[in-house]
């Protein structure tokens, strides 16, 4: 019997173990903490005949004891992929995957359509999932998206999970950089502009993860609108392109499959398909979503009827410009999955304006020049909240941003201080767009959003 050895406890690294040992294999659990909930989840594995081993840290002498057995080495998203000790294994001989990469081994069977890029992913994800189910497709959507792979996989290979029809992936760089074997069916790439630059060290070499997702793809289904992918329309290769974009398509290019035209038609070359206004969501990148999801709609086989049907009676995605309704008003916005100025500024120009933001958390590395014209030109006043709150505080006023700026703790006391400022300055619209990762103060965006929501019930109750 073989060792395999997972990193981390999380869901992803939980996942992993679950399918391992169902697939016949010895498994060891590797986590660095020690706490309450690491204990309980160890004990549910070990009740499963899954080793854990807690107060691990990721160094080669905690996989020493076992060096001579392991057969892999399965790492979570969070662990980066040149991580040293990853190195150290490597040299000795040890192969090392990501979870997402032992979910392919047992999901390839079935297509995948892999969806990748800086903002829109999980909007993606989520509509494209709808819309082939509305369709009758069985399409399970997992990856990024709070449901693993490895999670996917073990259903179907348990048989709890219906065997699908398409696998609809939602793949991050991270995940994408330690499975370079996973090779969709379709991919789509929403968008690229700097994030994550304290991981891979430069632009180029993110989006050469991102892209490497797409040459490995049968057919790529591309944002022409980002102006950052457009610069890759050359050079694919064996990969079959479709260009997606809001405005016309361009008359020297056979690649390029749908646009809008403009009386908000959705067309493919001459044919009009339905009325752009079958998606109600706010915003041009929400257009620019519909399109790729579309354009992989048909490639799956469903009419255009059938897409707009499932377009209309769509309800949204959790904290992607969710709307909470009004307070005293206001419209109040939860988005909180915009964790980089360039998600933040997308929900700056989606929202009635004059704005109340709330922002703040942990902050990236990014251009925030775009966003901080938009808070000028959009925005009445800022709260800042989090780790984050004196260093965009800074930025704010270095730019002569004429409105209030205010920074607080946390979102207890941010909330209700902007409530206050949007009733007193009649703004339209209070939004929670962060513009920062949430680890500061939260386990993830969801948390920080969910967290927003109950804020928000407790003042309008009040």
């Amino acid at each position: 019997m073989t060792l395999s050895v997972v990193v981390g406890l999380g869901r992803s690294g939980i996942g992993a173990a679950r399918l391992l040992k169902a697939q016949g294999s010895e498994v060891l659990v590797l986590e660095k903490a020690e706490n309450v909930s690491c204990r309980r989840k160890s004990a549910d594995l070990r009740q499963q005949g899954i080793d854990v081993q807690l107060g691990q840290p990721l160094e080669i002498s905690s996989f020493e004891p076992w060096l001579d057995e392991i057969d892999q080495v399965v790492i979570s998203p969070g662990i980066a992929w040149t991580h040293p000790t990853l190195e150290a294994l490597r040299s000795r001989g040890v192969p090392v995957k990501g979870e997402m990469a032992l979910a392919w081994q047992t999901l390839k069977k079935h297509p995948w359509i892999g969806i990748t890029g800086t903002n829109g992913k999980t909007t993606v994800t989520h509509l494209l999932h709808h819309v082939l189910n509305h369709g009758g497709l069985k399409a399970p959507m997992a990856g990024n998206v709070g449901y693993s792979a490895a999670e996917l996989a073990l259903g179907c290979l348990e048989g709890s999970s219906p065997l699908p029809d398409w696998v609809v992936m939602e793949m991050s760089s991270y995940q994408i950089e330690a499975a370079n074997v996973v090779a969709p069916r379709i991919g789509i790439w929403t968008t690229l502009t700097p994030d994550h630059l304290e991981r891979h060290g430069s632009l180029d070499a993110y989006r050469a993860i991102k892209r490497g997702l797409l040459e490995r793809s049968q057919l790529a289904i591309l944002n022409g609108d980002d102006p950052e992918i457009s610069r890759t329309r050359g050079g694919w290769g064996d990969t079959q392109v479709s260009w997606v974009r809001t405005g016309q398509i361009r008359s020297d290019s056979a690649s390029d499959r749908l646009s809008l035209s403009d009386d908000g038609w959705v067309c493919e070359g001459e044919r009009r398909l339905f009325c752009a206004d079958a998606l109600a969501m706010p915003g041009e990148h929400n257009r620019q979503n519909m399109l790729l999801v579309t354009a992989a709609a048909l490639e799956a086989g469903l009419a255009p009827e059938t897409i707009e049907s499932a377009l209309r009676c769509f309800d949204g995605v959790p904290h992607r410009l969710e709307s909470l309704g009004t307070v005293q008003g206001v419209a109040v916005f939860n988005d909180s999955k915009a964790t980089n100025y360039d998600a933040a500024a997308v929900g700056l120009q989606s929202v009635p304006n004059p704005v109340v933001l709330l922002a703040g958390g942990q902050t990236k590395q990014g251009d925030a020049q775009h966003w901080l014209q938009l808070l000028k030109e959009r925005s009445s006043a800022v709260v800042l909240f989090g780790a984050g709150a004196d260093e965009l505080r800074g930025l704010i006023e270095a730019s002569a941003f004429p409105g209030a700026v205010s920074t607080h703790r946390g979102l207890e006391e941010a909330v209700p201080h902007a409530l206050e400022l949007a009733r007193q300055q009649q703004a339209a619209s209070l939004l929670l767009s962060p513009a920062c990762a949430s680890f500061d103060q939260y386990s993830d965006f969801e948390a920080r959003g969910n967290h927003f929501r109950k804020l928000i019930e407790t003042n309008r109750s009040t």
